[in-house]
């Protein structure tokens, strides 16, 4: 049995990966800071028939990693996947964003993805096996609104270390790719008593050419080509938006 390791796994478009990889037959393991939601995701990534774990983890804390990664080897097995998937953001206008709040955003997207792909990548390595590592950047690496700052620069961040990674990892038989989601809805997957049932104008969904906006799976999905299909790509970005950063949009 393959096994996948997802970060920020609890709720949104990581919960949304944990079951699709449930159901494709892997064993999941969830890293999340927020206990509750993770026990939940836990328990309905099982009633989809995985082996699972979930453990509370701060990615931006090496030795949280660490802990992680160890538990998901000693349990579950060595990982063949892993998904960086956990992101904050701090929208702030940028003359008054503290740098501690910068700092925080860094930490826990940029850090954080590099940490878990080194602890991950070194017991693929130990395994003597293949991997694939996929990072969830933002199509904010690449386009901005005001205040987006440290989240765009975590994005970005993001974005190069994935094809810095691929060149480094690819002769140890570990593919890195990057997907950039635009707007993916996510009120109604998160834990039970904060969820919502989203509602969508028919600008919200004209502004996206395929019509609607996006959803946890659309992005699932791609994370399972990367994973299963995808053997002679790495170093690569993929964005997932539903056309909308090749839209020109015109005043009227």
């Amino acid at each position: 049995m393959k096994v996948v390791a997802i970060t920020g796994a609890a709720q949104g478009i990581g919960r949304g990966i944990a079951f699709a990889f449930a159901e494709a037959g892997y064993a999941v393991s969830l890293a999340d800071p927020d206990a509750e939601a993770g026990q939940e995701a836990l328990s309905k990534v099982r009633e989809r028939g995985a082996k699972a774990l979930f453990l509370q983890t701060d990615v931006a804390q090496e030795h949280e990693v660490r802990r992680w990664i160890d538990l998901t080897v000693d349990e579950l097995g060595c990982p063949d996947v892993l998904v960086n998937n956990a992101g904050i953001s701090r929208n702030t206008p940028f003359l008054e964003l503290a740098a501690s709040d910068f700092d925080r955003v860094i930490a826990v997207n940029l850090r954080g993805t590099f940490l878990c792909s080194q602890h991950a990548a070194r017991r693929m390595v130990e395994c003597g096996q293949s991997g694939a590592i996929i990072n969830i950047a933002s199509t904010r690496a690449f386009m901005s609104e005001p205040g987006t700052e440290a989240y765009t620069a975590s994005k970005g961040g993001i974005v190069a270390l994935t094809h810095g990674m691929a060149i480094s990892l690819g002769p140890l038989g570990i593919r890195v790719n990057a997907i950039s989601p635009g707007w993916i809805e996510t009120r109604d997957w998160q834990y039970a008593p904060r969820a919502e049932q989203p509602v969508h104008s028919e600008r919200d969904r004209l502004q996206h050419p395929v019509g609607r906006v996006g959803k946890p799976g659309d992005i699932a999905e791609a994370c399972l080509f990367l994973a299963e299909h995808a053997g002679f790509m790495t170093g690569q970005n993929i964005t997932i938006d539903g056309g909308m950063t090749v839209k020109m949009i015109y005043e009227e």
